[in-house]
């Protein structure tokens, strides 16, 4: 298993950008962003300085990639 790397909730959007998915609004210091492309989906990120390791891999679950291909982005 790659190691996941230490992210802050906005270098997280950047590398989800990069699949397609545009910011949509921010809620507090939640980012929502959207993908318009099937499969439509959502995913929320907190806007934090460093995001926790089991959020980061819940994220990258719910966006239905493996840490390697998120790794990848990078």
């Amino acid at each position: 298993m790659s190691p996941l790397p230490v992210l802050s909730g906005k270098e997280a959007c950047k590398a989800f950008e990069k699949l397609g998915y545009v910011l949509d609004h921010q809620t507090g210091s939640h980012l929502i962003l959207r993908k318009t492309d099937p499969p439509h989906r959502r995913l929320t990120i907190p806007n934090h300085k460093e995001l926790a390791k089991g959020t980061l891999r819940a994220i990258i679950r719910q966006a239905g990639l493996t840490v390697a291909e998120f790794n990848e982005l990078l």
